[in-house]
């Protein structure tokens, strides 16, 4: 494989999801019966904190195949790291999309398997779109 001189840092874990067969519920479990900092639900998705980590429910994507739990990666410049990742050989399923708006940002992530398709991601935030 040739060099790639790129520099791309993967910070902390961002975020894991969980998959599951009833958000609503599972909205109840964690947040009534765990605990857990509830901070926001859009359709087909849940999101909550961890001291930090956010935790992610989310009914099953049909086009994408999942493994247990996904590990998301922060990144600073999300489209950087997309480009340096692609040159060091990283297989994306799809390029950096917008995911949901959080106030004055928003979510974009892109997803690639590791060796054993195991499900990963790297997420990053832009200045909101109008």
């Amino acid at each position: 494989m040739a060099e790639n001189t790129q520099e791309v840092r993967l910070g902390k874990i961002g975020q894991i999801a969980f998959h599951v067969s009833d958000l609503d519920a599972a909205v109840a479990f964690y947040r009534d019966q765990l605990g857990l900092t509830f901070l926001f639900q859009v359709p087909n998705l849940a999101f909550f904190d961890c001291e930090g980590i956010r935790l992610m429910l989310s009914t099953i994507e049909e086009d994408i195949d999942v493994s247990a739990s996904i590990f998301y990666f922060l990144v600073e410049d999300i489209d950087a790291a997309y480009a340096a990742l692609s040159g060091r050989g990283v297989n994306f399923v799809r390029q950096p999309e917008f995911v949901t708006n959080e106030g004055p940002r928003d979510l974009w992530m892109a997803f690639f398997h590791d060796m054993d398709q195991n499900l990963l991601a790297i997420m990053g935030y832009k200045p909101k779109s109008e």
